[in-house]
């Protein structure tokens, strides 16, 4: 199991991992940021002062009536969820343009009719073998 483990480690694939955790976690803190410092501001601007943060929907407030006292407020706080749901937007919709840039340059480094882009030696090495083969498969049939 500790030569699998190792196997495994070796190859990259928990270093992936773990680069892949830290960079999201770095990412996180950029969003929150970028969210609340930048994007709820103008929010609340645009609707009178008021911070999404902090609405609820209030099911039971806390009263103290003479001896009697209601515990405390029961409310569902819905303005959390307005702004985790602009943080996933957010996310989302960088993470979409990321994949889509990396999309765009693999499809211009694997266009064969492109002349701008330097052809990786392995693949000029497979198409000459690839051309010998055609040729040899040429000279078998005569």
């Amino acid at each position: 199991m500790f030569k699998e483990f190792k196997e495994f480690a070796v190859k990259g694939n928990m270093i992936d991992i773990a680069i892949g955790v830290i960079i999201g976690a770095a990412f996180n803190k950029v969003v929150d940021v970028l969210v609340k410092e930048i994007f709820l501001p103008p929010l609340s601007f645009l609707t009178d002062g008021i911070n999404l943060e902090n609405k609820k929907l209030v099911l039971r407030e806390a009263k103290v009536i003479g001896d009697v006292t209601n515990p405390e407020e029961i409310a569902i706080g819905y303005g959390k969820l307005l702004e985790t749901s602009v943080d996933f937007l957010i996310i989302s919709f960088t993470v979409f343009i990321i994949v889509k840039f990396i999309n765009r340059l693999k499809n211009k480094a694997e266009d064969v009719e492109d002349e701008t882009i330097k052809t990786p030696v392995e693949i000029e090495l497979l198409n000459k073998v690839a051309d010998l083969l055609e040729k040899q498969n040429e000279l078998l049939k005569k």
